[in-house]
């Protein structure tokens, strides 16, 4: 039996624009928690999320993308949102996450995916296009990346790593990570963020930053500290230079693979990011010979801060396709 915790679900109760049904899929032991809204038999958008966010990033773009008429799959990895949270990190692997994935698509067995992935939602999302071609109609591709041997890591994702090992901002008992969602909408300064990060204090919120905390804040709320363990996990996951604790040999093969990507593939960008660079976006997007939209304004979680936009850009590459 795997030791896991469980966020209860009066964590969720009142999240502002996070009005949606949950959802689970079982997993061995244990149950994964996603969105499905929309109609059962449109095209389906299958919304991913990355590090340290969950399916509440998705929350502005899910009803107009509903009402364009597509049905909207948004699930939350693994010690992440309202799935399962195992407690040993170790548990926590790139591979892990992505085979999980794969058993959510094949069950509900969904197909004409539009993939709409983000942060770790790349390596896990475009592993299903690479393998599974057959579901998949469309990629859209945001503020991500696969690793392969010629990929430089930049300055802001090496800060991240080493932050969270010893001696590291985010090496510590219960890391508040809602925090950082707030700092990257620009709703609260690295002024207020690192003394309440490393004083374990909450500063004083006003609205919409309260709300936005709270949303970000509600899967560890009150849990133990290895709850944040999936959290802890991702970051050193990246497998930077030689140190291989991700699964870069599969992320390179699906790089290769997906660059002979027939179908059509977007690429939105946040370009204000240093973690993604603007450079890195349009590089790769040159190489799949696809579309790139520039959210100018827009850092690392364009979904969290631009949603409305990043929805209209989706939706016009996609009516033009």
């Amino acid at each position: 039996m795997t030791d896991f915790l469980r966020t209860p679900d009066e964590n969720f109760s009142g999240l502002q624009n996070y009005p949606f049904q949950p959802h689970y899929h079982a997993w061995q032991d244990l149950r994964m928690h996603y969105l499905d809204e929309g109609d059962v038999d449109a095209p389906v958008m299958l919304l991913l999320h990355g590090m340290p966010s969950w399916s509440y990033l998705y929350r502005d773009m899910i009803p107009p993308l509903v009402a364009a008429g597509y049905r909207c799959i948004a699930p939350d990895h693994m010690g992440f949102g309202r799935s399962d949270k195992p407690t040993d990190i170790h548990w926590y692997t790139i591979a892990r996450h992505t085979e999980i994935l794969t058993s959510l698509i094949t069950a509900l067995d969904l197909t004409d995916i539009t993939l709409v992935c983000q942060d770790w939602g790349g390596p896990t999302g475009l592993a299903q296009a690479a393998m599974m071609p057959e579901r998949f109609s469309c990629l859209i591709i945001m503020n991500t990346w696969l690793h392969h041997p010629e990929y430089e890591y930049s300055e802001a994702i090496r800060s991240w790593n080493r932050n969270w090992h010893e001696g590291g901002l985010f090496h510590r008992e219960r890391p508040d990570v809602a925090l950082l969602m707030l700092l990257s909408a620009g709703l609260l300064t690295r002024e207020e963020m690192f003394p309440a990060l490393t004083s374990g204090t909450l500063p004083e919120l006003s609205e919409p930053a309260a709300s936005m905390y709270a949303g970000y804040h509600a899967p560890v709320k009150g849990l133990p500290d290895e709850a944040f363990n999936g959290f802890r996990r991702f970051p050193l996951s990246i497998p930077l230079d030689s140190h291989d604790n991700g699964n870069a040999a599969a992320q390179a093969l699906h790089y290769r693979t997906l660059l002979d990507w027939q179908k059509a593939v977007h690429f939105i960008w946040g370009c204000s990011d240093d973690v993604f660079t603007e450079a890195w976006g349009r590089q790769w997007a040159g190489q799949m010979n696809a579309s790139f939209d520039a959210v100018e304004e827009a850092g690392h979680f364009l979904q969290n801060t631009h949603g409305a936009v990043v929805v209209e850009n989706m939706l016009a590459r996609l009516q033009g396709d």
